[in-house]
């Protein structure tokens, strides 16, 4: 940490000083905006830090260096989570295999499917929690890509041991951990060599940028995708990035408050009479309940997904009915948002017509409740 003691600190207090500027008198407490595509050349012997902002910045520097500790590797920011996920699938040779899940976040599996659909991969869509499918897909394949957990299902995969797994085959794993947070699961502690992020959402947190990461350990892996987002031209903007890393202080206290709303709310929720399932990791019904608690830090993230014994007329229904709740796509921002999936048509048809996925704020949550109880009880 740039301005901590030498001893370590919990991830609470991480979050709020990593990536600041030295403490030097005179110095800011927060990095400055870098308005400069451009820097002064020095010595063709001795280079400076930065040349040209698609390269690197200061600011973008500033918030790669906090998410690096707080995941504990070498962190990459591009303009958007979408910018992460094509690099990174970039990284498969041409005719290489790309393990899947079969349900996740549709633009990550509309990239493979478009990579496939152009003879350039070779997919192989599977169930990610369950570890036998793993063993026997992963034989031959070059990246195990694993979302856990999964958007909008919640299914939680067993990184620690997909990663050995995969490893044995000689496959790259690959965790899409948007939904889980760094507050929550490091999953390059657990094995995975690259850990990608939607910045936008969570680690962000207020609906108000559009920003993706990357975070990996090894120097190599870091090294050709700093080539790759610099020969695609997706460098993170410094006032986004700037946006970013000030929305990250608050991360610890966000999750935090979101995730013991997400447990009352889930709660509640199984007991409603116009709900016929919910699918939430800290439910002991969740299951992979047990792995969840264990992986994801004693909490279990603030997204909650509901089927409703209406179908698909209630659930749209339902989303057009709240007053606090916005009907909204995206997660992780301050306020609470709804939506039904299948709205979309780029969504897994594994997916029940009638899920509406909750992403939880940070509002009061008994108002949050009596809000959705109202429009539950209207159906």
């Amino acid at each position: 940490m740039s301005d901590s003691a030498d001893k370590a600190v919990r991830i609470e207090t991480t979050v709020v000083h990593a990536g600041r500027p030295p403490r030097i008198a005179g110095a800011p407490v927060n990095p400055t905006i870098s308005l400069s595509s451009t820097y002064i050349a020095g010595p063709e012997d001795n280079p400076p830090l930065y040349a040209y902002a698609r390269e690197h910045h200061e600011t973008g520097r500033a918030f790669e260096d906090a998410l690096g500790e707080l995941e504990g590797g070498l962190a990459l920011a591009y303009g958007s989570g979408m910018a992460a996920t094509t690099t990174v699938m970039g990284l498969v040779p041409i005719g290489g295999i790309v393990v899947v899940p079969q349900v996740a976040y549709t633009g990550a599996l509309n990239v493979a499917r478009t990579k496939e659909e152009r003879g350039e991969i070779i997919r192989r869509p599977i169930d990610t929690s369950n570890l036998a499918e793993i063993e026997k897909a992963v034989q031959g394949a070059h990246m195990l890509w694993i979302e856990t957990p999964t958007n909008p299902t919640l299914a939680i995969t067993d990184i620690t041991r997909a990663a050995a797994i995969a490893h044995a085959a000689g496959a790259m794993v690959v965790v899409d951990s948007t939904f889980a947070t760094p507050m929550l699961t490091n999953p390059l502690s657990l094995g995975a060599d690259i850990v990608i992020h939607s910045v936008t959402k969570w680690i962000a947190g207020h609906s108000d940028l559009l920003m993706g990461a990357t975070v990996v350990k090894e120097e190599v892996l870091y090294d050709k995708l700093q080539l790759a987002r610099v020969l695609n031209g997706a460098v993170i903007a410094p006032f986004e990035a700037w946006l970013a890393l000030r929305g990250m202080r608050t991360l610890a206290i966000r999750v935090k408050e979101a995730c013991s709303s997400a447990e009352l709310l889930a709660a509640r929720l199984s007991e409603h009479p116009a709900v016929s399932r919910v699918s939430y990791p800290g439910l002991p019904s969740h299951p992979q309940h047990e792995l969840a608690k264990n992986q994801m830090s004693g909490r279990f993230g603030s997204i909650i997904a509901i089927e409703l014994h209406g179908g698909k007329n209630a659930a749209i229904k339902l989303c057009d009915s709240t007053k606090i709740w916005m009907h909204g796509t995206s997660i992780g921002g301050v306020e609470s948002l709804l939506e039904r999936r299948r709205r979309w048509k780029s969504e897994s048809p594994e997916v029940d017509d009638s899920l509406i996925r909750l992403s939880v704020g940070i509002e009061n949550v008994e108002d949050l409740w009596s809000d959705l109880e109202s429009a539950l009880n209207s159906l």
